[in-house]
């Protein structure tokens, strides 16, 4: 649960996480409308509709949220589509960046708003993962074997939201092996 608020007589409340079904009515018309603001970043319709049949897998109540449960469990969903989907399909990362920051603009914009930015470090056994390498590891406080992602974020009185990250790639990754 979170708390009703930070700190006593601050104006930004934090809403209490209770989710009735009423609150979720017109859920998925809402879903296909916010889909549709990215229609511009796909080269062909086939990949528009499995980005809106992943994102209800997303969404979907699924215990287990890979490719094949959720082709299973949307309707007019396959496998093999889903998969070539994710794996093969190309799209407009750069649009898909623009037209999201336009949506946070539009809905939480505010003249007095303001961009943050943290890092967060992954503690990571092995070496296999892009980016891993004995740094410090902020989670731990000391240097370890880990992950480290930069992220940025935007809040104003409207609300808050990531809007970008990047993975922090060390010298070590840039030498001879």
């Amino acid at each position: 649960m979170l708390p009703r608020c930070r700190t006593a007589g601050e104006p930004f409340v934090i809403p209490t996480f209770d989710v009735q079904v009423s609150d979720v009515e017109g859920f998925m018309d809402e879903l296909q409308e916010f889909q549709s603001v990215f229609h511009d970043c796909f080269a062909r319709s086939e990949a528009r509709a499995h980005c809106l049949d992943y994102m209800v897998g997303q969404y979907s109540p699924l215990v287990r949220k890979s490719i094949e449960p959720i082709a299973l469990a949307v309707e007019g969903s396959r496998i093999r589509s889903l998969q070539r989907f994710l794996s093969e399909t190309v799209w407009d990362e750069e649009q898909m960046r623009w037209n999201s920051h336009q949506l946070v603009a539009d809905e939480l914009g505010e003249p007095d708003g303001v961009l943050m930015f943290d890092e967060s470090g992954f503690v990571k056994k092995g070496q296999d993962s892009a980016g891993v390498a004995r740094q410090y590891c902020g989670t731990l406080g000391k240097v370890e074997n880990c992950q480290v992602g930069v992220f940025a974020g935007y809040a104003s009185r409207q609300g808050y939201v990531l809007v970008d990250q990047r993975l922090f790639l060390p010298d070590v990754w840039f030498g001879p092996a």
